[in-house]
């Protein structure tokens, strides 16, 4: 058997959550790969709305065995929420949610830290959750880091300690009031919980399904252009969001993986700083965040939005090696009059079709237009009862991506979707 990989290929927000939920009947396992508690994954069925930051998105379906993987970081205190959250909902999800020892913890004085430098930052900042993901992975990389195997050493506390009264030096740098106290009563509480699930060599488990015959779908967090390599650094996350990330995230070889199935959202939409070529600043803008209720799910911060950006998404298929599409949010696009695609940039006074290195740098979109269409289309279920004019925009995308869009989402709920 190969792992199939479920990602996104904007700047987040695609509708992952909502995708890998309608996805996950066809898998016996769900493995979040990468990313912390800076993910939000919206699942709405059964009149539910939940949000999930770490556990993967397969955990409403009971008879699916869910995985967080290595490469993922986890905060206690809000893995703890989540658990809490689910079990007001009736779900207990001990028996079908398995975690990483390799996994890395994020410590409270990570998140003092990770304000700390944001605060320092000024007009420079990156638009950080304020999560702790960045320093809880340069400890990681430093080779000072917590692991989740290490909470069932005798020594834990000790290291704990150690890495805390670290970061306390460094904190003295900066000019910030903290309370590490108040926060460290529930952190402990949070590893107290993550010990009664089963915790284990994630890469030994994941190749074990595998070579069982088990069917396996690898969930993606962020979104491409966030990549830490190749996404518009330095307004970028701090793991490795691409295709090649679930290899290092789980302990798979590149052999190991199928299908590559990438989200889309029919816009394009950014929190946080950074460069967005495409983006509107004018009342089309707003009508995108008002119809897409664009808010972060892990933040609340309104989203920046702009029109669908094909050389960027180009850019996005031929790193992952993307072999189907799946847009979502198609129903915002409904009531316009006319719908623009980004076909190239003028930049430098030549006209390109590729995102360059230069990407900070004033990327002038040149636009291709649309006709819109006024019907709602978010309780349609068969393809040939959608408009013309939006079949049109997906036709012209897929003859310029050359891959096929293989399901199209019309709104939140896991009953609008159709499959082609």
């Amino acid at each position: 058997m190969k792992l199939d990989v479920l990602l996104g290929l904007q700047w987040g927000d695609e509708g992952k959550g909502k995708i890998v939920d309608v996805l996950a009947p066809k898998y016996n396992v769900i493995a979040r790969f990468q990313g912390g508690p800076n993910a939000g994954h919206t699942l709405e069925f059964n009149d539910i709305k939940h949000v999930l930051h770490t556990i993967p998105s397969g955990v409403f379906r009971p008879e699916t065995i869910n995985i967080i993987g290595n490469g993922v970081v986890i905060d206690p205190v809000i893995f703890m929420q989540e658990i809490e959250e689910l079990q007001k909902i009736n779900f207990d999800i001990t028996h079908n949610l398995i975690i990483s020892k390799r996994a890395h913890l994020i410590l409270p004085s990570h998140r003092i830290i990770d304000a700390a430098s944001e605060a320092a930052k000024g007009k420079t900042k990156i638009g950080s959750t304020l999560k702790g993901i960045g320093p809880t992975y340069m400890d990681k990389t430093g080779r000072n880091g917590l692991r989740i195997g290490d909470i069932i050493n005798p020594e834990f506390k000790e290291k704990y300690d150690f890495l805390t009264n670290k970061h306390k030096e460094l904190l003295k740098q900066y000019d910030f009031e903290y309370n590490l106290e108040k926060y460290e009563e529930e952190w402990f509480k949070g590893i107290e919980l993550i010990k009664k699930f089963k915790l284990v060599e994630s890469e030994h488990e994941v190749n074990n399904f595998l070579n069982g015959g088990k069917s396996i779908l690898a969930e993606g967090a962020q979104g491409t252009l966030l990549d830490i390599d190749f996404g518009s650094y330095p307004f970028v996350t701090s793991s490795n969001t691409i295709c090649a990330g679930a290899c290092t995230g789980l302990g798979v070889a590149p052999n190991k993986i199928g299908n590559v199935i990438g989200i889309f959202k029919a816009y394009c939409t950014r929190v946080g700083s950074g460069p967005f070529p495409t983006e509107l600043e004018n009342d089309e803008g707003g009508i995108l965040r008002s119809q897409g209720h664009e808010f972060g799910a892990t933040t609340g911060r309104p989203r920046r939005c702009g029109w669908l950006d094909l050389p960027a998404l180009k850019y996005a298929i031929m790193l992952n090696g993307v072999t189907e599409l799946i847009v979502t949010k198609a129903d915002v696009l409904t009531g316009f009059d006319t719908i623009q695609i980004c076909t190239h940039y003028n930049f430098n006074g030549d006209e390109i079709s590729y995102l360059p290195y230069e990407i900070n740098q004033p990327l002038e979109p040149v636009y291709k237009e649309f006709k819109g269409w006024k019907e709602d289309i978010s309780k349609i279920n068969k393809y040939a009862e959608l408009p013309q004019a939006f079949i049109e925009y997906l036709n012209y995308i897929e003859s310029e991506v050359k891959i096929p869009i293989k399901i199209v989402s019309l709104g939140p709920n896991r009953e609008q979707t159709i499959v082609r």
